[in-house]
């Protein structure tokens, strides 16, 4: 495995770990972001454990691809939806930055993986 798609999937898997493991516990900024676009918090936890497991996915992509890319496939999904709440929610479109960067991110691994970078 290239050194790039290491470092994408250790910064990938850093990010979501920390960020889906705050929406798990239900951290109090979390619950303020799930009102804020309408969701409860249940369904925020939920979002959390998928982010979760898509770190997890990521990192044991290290020694299976395909699982690995797998997991990007989700974070990119994921991303997509968080841009489509945010901006159903009346947010800016400045607002849906880190999840287009993220979701950029995790098409990036895509391509690494592929052969393309």
């Amino acid at each position: 495995m290239s050194t790039t798609a290491i470092v994408l999937v250790v910064l990938l898997a850093g990010i979501f770990l920390l960020l889906g493991s705050a929406k798990l516990a239900a951290v109090p900024a979390m619950r303020q972001a799930a009102a804020h676009v309408g969701m409860t918090t249940t369904h925020y936890r939920l979002l959390g454990a998928l982010e979760v497991a898509a770190a997890a996915g990521l990192l044991l992509g290290l020694r299976i691809t395909a699982l690995g890319a797998a997991a990007s496939v989700g974070l990119i999904l994921l991303m997509a939806g968080a841009v489509v709440v945010h901006l159903r929610s009346g947010d800016p479109a400045a607002r849906c930055l880190p999840a287009v960067v993220v979701g950029v991110l995790a098409g990036a691994h895509l391509v690494v993986l592929a052969g393309g970078g």
